[in-house]
């Protein structure tokens, strides 16, 4: 678990660097050099940010579920909240995601775009929906859990 934790920590770190310096940077520069992506500098910036954040709480809610693994406690309902933070927060970006699809597949010129968007869409939704099936196992093995420390 403790590679784990080194590389949540460090994808954490990276992250937090984008969404703070990199990305706003990134967009400030481009607006300067081409002005017609001036007006799409503060969404592109805020999108991106939200995206990221998302990411930052599927990093937070997976060190939990471990620290809930590691005091052998995952079986339990405390570790349902940290799977629902992980679904919410690839929900959230799913729903902004697919919204970003639409309004570029309407306007775009050019068929590349749309192509990278709609892998996106599709692996996270694929994302999501390995979280809810492992969720339901989660709560089939919390079930047999409690079933067999009944017995016993």
């Amino acid at each position: 678990m403790t590679p784990l934790r080194v590389v949540l920590v460090v994808l954490f770190g990276v992250l937090v660097m984008l969404q703070t310096f990199s990305f706003p940077g990134q967009f400030a520069h481009m607006a300067s050099e081409d002005p017609d992506f001036a007006p799409m500098r503060w969404p592109a910036t805020a999108l991106v940010a939200f995206w990221l954040l998302c990411g930052e709480v599927v990093i937070v809610a997976t060190w939990r579920l471990l620290t809930l693994v590691k005091k052998d406690r995952i079986f339990s309902d405390a570790a349902f909240k940290w799977v629902d933070a992980i679904l919410y927060a690839i929900g959230a970006g799913w729903v902004v995601l697919v919204g970003v699809f639409l309004v570029v597949g309407f306007n775009a010129d050019d068929p590349g775009p749309i192509v990278v968007l709609m892998l996106l869409v599709t692996g996270v939704t694929a994302f999501g929906l390995v979280m809810l099936v492992m969720r339901a196992l989660l709560r089939q093995a919390t079930n047999l859990r409690s079933e067999m420390e009944t017995v016993i």
